[in-house]
């Protein structure tokens, strides 16, 4: 991999944020993960965002008066409290922005999420990590592809942690080639802890929990939704060293994982295919453009 990530020099001590407010903060309504990041700088804590009045909050740039009433109702207080006995009861692991273990990779994405929830065992800060993503219409040339990649990747890279979105077609292709291979492979989900979608991989999902885990920023009861899986390519880009796209439409979530990659100066990938084909369209724009490296081999990710 050709992206070397630095570690921030910035100390980051385990907070004693307790577990409720951590979740909290990433419920608040309409706030979103940079807002919750300046509610904390302004206020000077967690804990003040939610003890702080609401005449304060109205004078924080860009917390309008509708915010600072959500923020200060504290009516999704109760929720984050189901929430943190939920995650305690099923030994879900809860990673907040300020303490250190949270993944170095997605520290230094301002858009990543303040709060997130883990099952599972993998090294979210694994030497190596790379995201496979493509269409959900994966054709049968495609699969076999990925599975053929991940293989060759294997051998050459055999503490490679790959990460996709448990979806039909590439993604879910991407983590069966890596059970088979022996590498540990993580999904983001774009829906709770509760929830497996689609059921038809779950499987797959337990699978996974011995040698990889599911990573989610969505409360445990949340459904899966349209929007959802949008904003869950930012943690797949962020997460990773680098993102390999396997077959995509010329439109898609792989492109916007691969547009959210390029953001964060991520290496960004893709396999080329036949001019024509629906489902390489994608793929051969982001090589023409200039912007994705183009890969035929394993042997050409490095």
């Amino acid at each position: 991999f050709s992206y070397l990530y630095s570690v921030s020099l910035t100390l980051h001590k385990m907070s004693s944020v307790p577990l409720h407010l951590k979740i909290a903060l990433g419920m608040i309504p309409g706030v979103g993960d940079i807002t919750a990041r300046k509610l904390v700088s302004y206020t000077g804590s967690v804990e003040a965002v939610f003890s702080e009045s609401f005449r304060n909050l109205t004078r924080i740039p860009g917390i309008g008066e509708g915010l600072a009433s959500a923020i200060a109702g504290h009516e999704y207080l109760a929720a984050a409290e189901q929430e943190a006995e939920f995650v305690t009861r099923n030994s879900i692991r809860v990673f907040f922005y300020l303490d250190d273990d949270y993944p170095e990779r997605l520290r230094q994405c301002e858009d990543s999420p303040v709060t997130f929830y883990f099952r599972g065992n993998a090294d979210l800060d694994s030497q190596m990590i790379l995201s496979i993503v493509g269409t959900r219409h994966a054709t049968q040339h495609g699969s076999e592809l990925c599975q053929r990649m991940v293989a060759g990747l294997a051998e050459h890279f055999p503490k490679l942690l790959i990460v996709s979105g448990l979806a039909y077609g590439i993604d879910i292709a991407a983590h069966r080639a890596a059970l088979a291979a022996g590498l540990p492979t993580v999904a983001v989900l774009g829906h709770g802890l509760k929830t497996v979608y689609p059921s038809v991989h779950a499987g797959v999902a337990r699978a996974m929990l011995e040698k990889g885990g599911l990573v989610t920023d969505f409360p445990s009861s949340t459904l899966p939704e349209r929007n959802n899986f949008i904003r869950r390519n930012r943690i797949i880009a962020g997460i990773s060293d680098a993102t390999l796209i396997v077959e995509s439409g010329i439109k898609g979530g792989a492109l916007i994982t691969a547009d959210i990659a390029a953001s964060y100066n991520r290496d960004v990938m893709a396999v080329p295919g036949r001019p024509g084909d629906e489902w390489s369209a994608g793929c051969n724009s982001l090589i023409r453009c200039n912007k994705a490296s183009l890969v035929e081999k394993c042997h050409h990710i490095e």
